[in-house]
């Protein structure tokens, strides 16, 4: 009897797997430097506010950084999720016709701080002003394409260096085309760079930051619109360009898309604000957010207390933690509702939790608004803006 002793296909499945937990570690080792950086600057500003509590510039300026690094922490955080849920098709898209120039002007103008930091020309190609390309899909989700595509030009490109954005249309199809003079990408990697713990090489400055997962979620985003991209390099140190092709609307109809949210509300009255989180610190700090923008807050650590105090105070707004011992967010919103002093208040979650599970089981419970910490504050702000305080 004859045995087939052939182990190629055996070899190369245990090459691929050996290159693809290299490539993970490689990624969480990546992961753990970047999530330590901002913790460095953050320490030693908490430090000098300490000793220095009565210097109001030295207090404004390392406030300041305490901010930068912690937005850039969120952002960290908020990029590992948002690919984890698009890459599982988790994302629902809310698709309609939209202005894929506009679109990519509100991305050009995301990064355009990146941009003017490293000195970089941006240039765009879009036809003229008055012309409205409508493509079917998800205005915040494509402006992520674009955003992410950008910011990889800007970062692999050297300071001083050009990048472009073209727009072209045929009959069927608008293709955007990003490109730059940059470091450009190896042969041996190049078809590699949409997939998942995959980054190029790094310059001793780690000038590059990031974790690397923008054209995974980019890939993912552009196929869930019916689209095509492509990455184009003629090697190391010879530039990038990377084209995303999407179909055309069916229809020409105008754009009616607003501006962000809150952009341009008039200031509202102020509201009477029940805060209740078991973080001391966090509830501290919010209350202190809030109290500067004119309202009237009163906040708690512990839920049951809050409950007891709620028919007497019955605020315009309650802002609730999720996750606190002995009573949750979602239960303590309930027995909120329950009173009758309390049933016409607006009901805000502020939670560490984002997942669309969590944000279904927070609309379940009754809230009206779901945040994830560390929270926007001009978004916060905004969602108070638009409430009119109670008639009592």
């Amino acid at each position: 009897m004859l045995y087939n002793t052939d182990i190629h296909e055996k070899k190369l499945a245990e090459d691929a797997l050996q290159d693809a937990n290299r490539r993970k570690d490689e990624f969480l080792a990546m992961l753990a430097h970047e999530l330590r950086n901002p913790l460095a600057p953050i320490s030693a500003a908490a430090q000098v506010l300490r000793i220095a509590p009565g210097d109001a510039a030295k207090v404004r300026s390392f406030a300041e950084v305490i901010g930068r690094q912690v937005n850039h922490m969120t952002s960290l955080v908020n990029d590992l999720l948002d690919v984890s849920r698009v890459t599982r098709g988790m994302v629902q898209y809310e698709k309609a016709e939209i202005d894929l120039r506009g679109a990519i002007l509100s991305a050009a103008e995301q990064v355009h701080p990146l941009v003017e930091a490293r000195r970089h020309l941006l240039s765009l190609t879009l036809g003229p002003d008055e012309t409205k390309v409508q493509v079917l899909g998800d205005r915040a989700r494509l402006i992520q394409v674009f955003a992410n595509l950008l910011t990889n030009a800007a970062k692999y490109t050297a300071a001083g260096g050009r990048i472009g954005v073209a727009l072209e249309l045929d009959d069927a199809h608008a293709r955007v085309t990003v490109s730059d003079n940059g470091s450009g990408i190896d042969a041996a990697l190049l078809p590699h760079v949409f997939d998942l713990f995959t980054q190029g090489a790094r310059t001793p400055d780690r000038a590059q930051g990031g974790l690397g997962l923008g054209l995974a979620l980019a890939r993912t985003i552009v196929l869930a619109h019916g689209g095509r991209i492509q990455a184009l390099s003629e090697g190391a140190g010879r530039g990038s360009r990377f084209a995303v092709e999407l179909p055309l609307a069916a229809s020409a109809a105008a754009d009616e898309d607003g501006g962000p949210d809150g952009a341009g509300a008039a200031p509202g009255s102020p509201l009477s604000l029940m805060l209740v989180d078991d973080n001391i610190d966090a509830v501290t700090m919010l209350a202190a957010l809030l109290a500067a923008a004119g309202h009237r807050v009163e906040s708690f650590s512990d839920p049951r207390s809050a409950l007891a105090a709620a028919p007497a105070a019955a605020p315009d707004v309650f802002i609730l933690d999720i996750g606190m011992p002995g009573m949750d967010g979602y239960e303590l919103a309930r027995r909120l509702r329950a009173q009758p002093a309390c049933r016409g208040a607006l009901f805000i979650a502020l939670t560490g939790y984002g997942q669309q599970g969590d944000r279904e089981l927070t609309r379940q419970a009754g809230f009206d608004h779901h945040f994830v910490k560390p929270v926007d504050a001009g978004q916060l702000l905004a969602a108070l803006r638009r409430r009119a305080p109670r008639r009592r």
